[in-house]
Protein backbone atom coordinates (compact mmCIF):
# COMPACT_ATOMS: atom_id res chain seq x y z
CA UNK A 1 0.00 0.00 0.00
CA UNK A 2 1.33 3.24 -1.10
CA UNK A 3 2.15 5.55 2.00
CA UNK A 4 2.81 9.46 1.58
CA UNK A 5 5.86 10.50 1.99
CA UNK A 6 7.05 12.86 5.64
CA UNK A 7 7.48 16.33 4.32
CA UNK A 8 10.40 18.48 3.65
CA UNK A 9 11.22 20.84 6.20
CA UNK A 10 11.36 24.45 4.66
CA UNK A 11 15.43 25.41 5.64
CA UNK A 12 16.14 21.18 4.41
CA UNK A 13 14.40 22.88 0.81
CA UNK A 14 16.35 26.03 0.77
CA UNK A 15 20.00 24.67 1.75
CA UNK A 16 19.21 22.11 -1.00
CA UNK A 17 18.75 24.64 -3.90
CA UNK A 18 21.59 26.66 -2.21
CA UNK A 19 23.82 23.86 -2.75
CA UNK A 20 22.62 23.35 -6.40
CA UNK A 21 22.64 26.95 -7.21
CA UNK A 22 26.58 27.24 -5.98
CA UNK A 23 27.45 24.18 -8.25
CA UNK A 24 26.32 25.84 -11.08
CA UNK A 25 27.52 29.26 -9.92
CA UNK A 26 31.58 27.61 -9.71
CA UNK A 27 30.87 25.19 -12.84
CA UNK A 28 30.10 28.30 -15.17
CA UNK A 29 32.47 30.51 -13.31
CA UNK A 30 35.05 27.41 -14.40
CA UNK A 31 33.76 27.48 -18.09
CA UNK A 32 34.16 31.05 -18.37
CA UNK A 33 37.90 30.82 -16.54
CA UNK A 34 38.97 28.46 -19.30
CA UNK A 35 37.26 30.14 -22.17
CA UNK A 36 39.24 33.43 -21.55
CA UNK A 37 42.04 31.32 -21.27
CA UNK A 38 41.80 29.85 -24.17
CA UNK A 39 40.68 33.17 -26.31
CA UNK A 40 44.11 35.13 -24.95
CA UNK A 41 46.40 32.09 -25.43
CA UNK A 42 47.00 31.93 -21.74
CA UNK A 43 46.07 28.52 -21.34
CA UNK A 44 48.40 25.55 -20.25
CA UNK A 45 46.25 22.51 -20.37
CA UNK A 46 44.25 22.90 -23.31
CA UNK A 47 45.79 22.65 -26.93
CA UNK A 48 44.11 25.26 -29.48
CA UNK A 49 45.27 24.79 -32.94
CA UNK A 50 44.83 27.65 -34.78
CA UNK A 51 43.45 28.19 -38.18
CA UNK A 52 46.08 29.11 -40.80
Amino acid sequence: MAVPKKRTSISKKRIRKKNWKRKGYWTSLKAFSLGKSLSTGNSKSFFLQKKK
